[in-house]
């Protein structure tokens, strides 16, 4: 599904039939069910790969006090190797570990949290997903925000 966000012209409203049909609150319904999905994963020791990239916990070391350091996990979107060599992204590489499972969304169990039929869900995140490579294609700056 990788190639489906390597976007080499700008994505207009015909290429986003679902998110043109759905309210901005609608949209934001079932990304904060995508949303929930990821954070329970996470919180399970799995990585949660969306297509443009994967949602991971990762360990580093925060100072707590004057010489004492707490082991913690930050977690972390790390954009696909595809993704940032085709728009020429400059990310830290980041590795995740080899004993963390890694699990795709579950587009049944969001549709179930968020009372919207799957095919609507996974057509939203899709369309979203590749409303975000035209944005990266044609330079412009993007952010999502995960509550």
């Amino acid at each position: 599904k990788m190639q489906n966000y390597l976007v080499s012209k700008s994505v207009g409203p015909e290429d986003l039939p679902t998110l043109k049909e759905l309210s901005t609150s609608e949209v934001c319904k079932i990304w904060s069910g995508a949303s929930h999905y990821i954070h329970r994963q996470l919180l399970q020791k799995r990585a949660v790969e969306i297509g443009a990239g994967t949602f991971a916990l990762i360990p580093v070391h925060t100072s707590v006090e004057e010489g004492k350091v707490l082991p913690v996990e930050r977690p972390v979107f790390i954009v696909s190797k595809p993704l940032r060599t085709f728009y020429n992204l400059e990310c830290d590489d980041i590795k995740i570990s080899e004993e963390i499972p890694i699990v795709h969304l579950d587009f049944e169990e969001i549709a179930a949290d968020t009372h919207f039929r799957r095919e609507i869900v996974e057509q939203c995140i899709h369309e979203t997903l590749l409303f975000f490579a035209g944005a990266l294609r044609d330079n412009k700056e993007v952010e999502f925000s995960f509550k």
